[in-house]
């Protein structure tokens, strides 16, 4: 196997990893932005409230795009 064609495999392969963790991180991060603009707006400091909401949106990304993800 060449350099080349290992730093190819390699780019690809991180790349793809990328593109499958942001599937998943990405709705959890806007769903955590606002439930903190949420929370800074209405003055409430609890840590757990904003905990479920991107559990849940991991858990429905993670089983809506569950089979997109086993494919790649």
């Amino acid at each position: 196997m060449s350099p080349e064609v290992f730093v190819e495999i390699l780019r690809e392969a991180m790349f793809m990893v990328i593109v499958l963790v942001s599937a998943v991180i990405v709705p959890s991060l806007i769903v955590g932005l606002v439930v903190a603009v949420f929370q800074a707006a209405t003055s409430i400091n609890e840590q757990t409230m904003s905990f479920l909401p991107r559990l849940l949106v991991t858990l429905l990304a993670l089983s809506w795009g569950g089979n997109w993800l086993d494919n790649n």
